[in-house]
């Protein structure tokens, strides 16, 4: 079996402590060869520092910190149509009096005006969930002959919107056309005047038995489970002990307070009655549509927070939610293993968040049967199924047999119902699956993805259930905060690309001819990488040092004078400013003095914070190429080890990743650079882009004469191995060198800080995007609009409901 391996032996050539008093003062000192407001832009670039910090401490300090306080106590509202349920039980001693008569007395309370019980506010696509929740209040009120006024006025707005019940293009709650013609038939047989007409009534009723039909064709497990959990809607002729099968350790059926309430009304079961009693006691005289929901809720904030961005603000209240999800996780509670998306979610956030976490919890799933045979299975939510997706991809173990079967049968539905709904025309559906199998999370941009989940955020934070529920309040201050913290970093971000622009004239890159639009390229990277606004050094030094590279990578790949190429290694050899007519071209001189003059402008920022020279990547980077070009002026074929001890190198990210590091934060102790650990984390990055461009440039490659991963794997395999072949080979080398580097990023205890870890990660992200698609890199039109999106074009969002606290 072939086999492309990182030889041990690369390391980053020549990091060492930097021993230099001031870097100013000996850029102070050269001749006048480069700009003389070197050491200006320098201070310019401490004062865009300064203002940075100043907004960041005035964004969205209100929002903010309405939900820090909500966060930790999140409230879910109240269900009209479950609470009309629990109403309905009779006590057990006395079937002729309610069990729980503050239920009615809330029901009594809480009719809207328009006559009809459930959310305020509703979604007019949502008209039958309103039109359900009323019906349930309807029959509770009429079972215990109270509420007369109320019964009637719920009645008119039935029957003004009853024609609503037979559209198909508006959203049912699951289970509709069981439970509401259900209902409909219980209020026929307690001889409540629908003045509805016969022929519309019966038409109600059909949607049941075409339901029923069509489930009894169903063997699996998974229509079982389903018919249990509408049950309500089947009264007398459903198998009350066949329900009872499913209840769980707290006495619930599939948590959902109606279907446990209607068993109880026909089955009387103690430990479902303290499962309601317990409710009551907890939420007064109303009751949620599903419980406990406390967990799965803290983990949709928590995702809800990394999706929007603003993330960072809580770190506090997300470690102590992810703690609590942690030991509830340990100790195998119910919440999570009873829930397929709950456990795929907690599955994705602990490992993502450095959590030890196995996927044994997710064992039970690793054949698609498993899945069908539950109810989310049954109706194909595909909501459910991303969920999964996404979890199988945080694999960090080799042979991880689990996930490995999650990802093939979770990806393969995936693709399965992309292609029913784009001949369907179910845009969400399609949108959300799209975007998961296009952009998995080890191959998107951060800032990119923030944007579109801010301008596809849902305010009213719908769910829907059996009815529907919402988050209360906490939705619009996230909204709120994502929007200006979002704005706050685009003004940040055009401030700093009109300082780089600045800078790439000041230092004559505009007189260069670059094969892509290099600057806006660059500055893409960083502010996809480096999005948060204290990491404007960072930005700048990442976003400059690839142009940079861009600049020495288009110097090689054109030049076929040797003696050119020597000179410029020669020039950096000496690092001094002082040259006079030493230059082999008047371009040749532009490329140094640009590389000099950037290069101590980013080693006076980490030689102030780290006490480090980034200079030595540079050289090293550049004789590797040079080694190249002998290879090809030379036609020498290298062994495939040889290339890619050379490749990790020449691919180039050493002079962008590394002097970053440098910025982020974190103090790198001698130790820590020298440690293996992170040595390990930039060959496996630099691992990952050379043969993901490779296979890229294959073809491109091969007419330009020059040598590739993939030639030289099919050239030195002889007859045994194709080009496919080879190609297959390497992709698998790819996955196995992003899952060792995600095991690392992610393990806790290790040497390099966390912040410096993530930013290998961040970049293989890029990496992955950039190379995996296309030629090299995206198209030029898709790398404007993406540049576009994060710098210049304000989010699109509807307008802002003033906040209340």
């Amino acid at each position: 079996m072939l086999s492309i391996s990182l030889p041990s032996s690369v390391s980053f050539c020549g990091i060492r402590n930097s021993n230099f008093q001031d870097r100013r003062t000996q850029m102070a000192k050269a001749s006048g060869s480069f700009p003389q407001n070197l050491a200006e832009n320098v201070d310019d670039w401490t004062s865009l520092a300064a203002r940075i910090m100043n907004r960041q401490v005035m964004c969205a300090k209100e929002p903010k910190e309405r939900v820090r306080k909500q966060l930790l106590k999140i409230e879910i509202s109240d269900s009209a149509y479950d609470t009309a349920w629990v109403a309905m039980v009779p006590s057990p001693g006395s079937p002729d009096v309610p069990c729980f008569p503050q239920c009615l007395d809330w029901i009594l309370s809480n009719q809207h005006m328009d006559g009809s019980w459930g959310l305020p506010h509703l979604h007019p696509s949502l008209i039958k969930d309103a039109v359900s929740s009323t019906l349930a209040c309807i029959l509770a009120l009429k079972r215990w002959n109270v509420g007369e006024e109320h019964v009637r006025r719920g009645l008119h707005f039935i029957r003004y919107n009853f024609s609503y019940i037979m559209d198909e293009n508006l959203a049912s709650p699951i289970g509709f056309n069981i439970i509401f013609p259900g209902m409909l038939g219980f209020a026929i047989d307690m001889g409540l005047d629908l003045n509805i007409s016969q022929v519309a009534i019966e038409n109600v009723l059909s949607l049941r038995d075409a339901e029923l039909r069509r489930e009894s064709r169903s063997t699996c497990e998974g229509g079982k489970a389903y018919i249990a959990y509408v049950a309500e809607g089947l009264g007398k002729s459903q198998d009350w002990n066949e329900v009872m099968k499913y209840q769980r350790r707290n006495g619930s059926l599939f948590n959902s307070p109606s279907t446990t309430a209607a068993a109880l009304i026909h089955h009387h079961d103690a430990k479902a009655l303290e499962y309601l009693r317990a409710l009551l006691l907890k939420f007064g005289s109303s009751v949620p549509t599903a419980y406990p929901l406390e967990l799965q809720s803290h983990l949709s904030m928590v995702d809800t927070l990394e999706k929007l961005g603003i993330a960072r603000h809580f770190t506090y209240e997300i470690k102590t939610i992810l703690d609590r999800i942690y030991r509830c996780w340990l100790e195998g509670d119910e919440e999570i293993t009873s829930d397929m998306m709950t456990s795929a979610v907690a599955f994705r956030l602990l490992r993502l968040n450095g959590y030890d976490v196995s996927s044994d919890v997710l064992s039970h799933l690793g054949e698609a049967e498993k899945f069908y045979d539950s109810v989310q299975g049954h109706l194909k939510d595909m909501k459910t199924v991303v969920e999964l997706y996404k979890a199988s991809q945080i694999k960090i173990s080799p042979n991880d047999e689990v996930l490995d079967k999650l990802h093939c049968w979770s990806s393969s539905l995936l693709k399965t119902e992309l292609s029913a709904s784009s001949n369907h025309g179910s845009r969400g559906t399609f949108e959300e699956v799209d975007y998961a199998l296009n952009f998995p999370f080890y191959a998107n941009m951060q800032r990119l993805e923030h944007k579109r989940n801010i301008e596809h955020f849902n305010v009213e934070g719908t769910v829907v259930l059996k009815t529907s529920y919402t988050f209360r309040r906490i939705n619009d201050d996230l909204l709120e905060l994502a929007v200006e913290d979002f704005t706050t970093c685009q003004s940040i971000y055009r401030e700093e690309f009109k300082l780089l622009e600045s800078w790439f004239k000041e230092n004559k890159l505009d007189q260069l001819k670059f094969a892509r639009p290099v600057l806006k390229f660059s500055y893409l990277v960083a502010a996809s990488t480096l999005f948060s606004p204290e990491l404007s050094d960072a930005r700048i030094s990442w976003a400059k040092s690839c142009v940079l590279l861009n600049m020495v990578d288009d110097f090689f790949d054109t030049r076929s004078c040797r003696e050119e190429l020597e000179s410029l290694i020669a020039l950096v050899e000496k690092w001094d400013g002082n040259h006079g007519k030493e230059f082999y071209s008047e371009e040749l001189k532009i490329y140094f003095y640009a590389l000099y003059n950037t290069v101590n402008e980013i080693g006076a920022k980490a030689s102030q914070l780290q006490k480090r020279c980034v200079t030595d990547h540079w050289l090293s980077l550049m004789r590797c190429m040079m080694k190249e070009a002998v290879w090809f002026w030379n036609k020498t074929t290298p062994a495939l080890d040889e290339y890619m001890t050379n490749g990790v190198i020449t691919i180039g990210l050493g002079p962008i990743v590394l002097p970053a590091l440098y910025l982020v934060g974190p103090n790198l102790s001698e130790e820590v650079v020298r440690h293996s650990e992170y040595n390990t984390l930039f060959n496996l990055l630099s691992n990952c882009a050379r043969l993901l461009n490779d296979i890229q440039t294959l073809e491109r490659e091969n007419d330009e004469g020059k040598l590739n991963g993939v030639s030289l794997c099919v050239l030195h395999g002889g007859d045994s191995i194709s080009v496919e072949e080879a190609k297959k080979e390497m992709q698998r080398d790819i996955n196995t060198s992003r899952r060792d580097l995600l095991r690392l990023v992610l393990r806790e205890g290790s040497v390099v800080p966390r912040p410096c870890k993530e930013l290998f990660w961040n970049m293989s992200r890029i990496v992955h995007i950039f190379y995996g698609k296309t030629d090299e890199t995206t198209t030029s039109v898709d790398m404007i609009n993406y540049v576009d999106a994060v710098i210049h074009q304000p989010l699109q969002v509807d307008p802002l409901l003033p906040a209340t606290s």
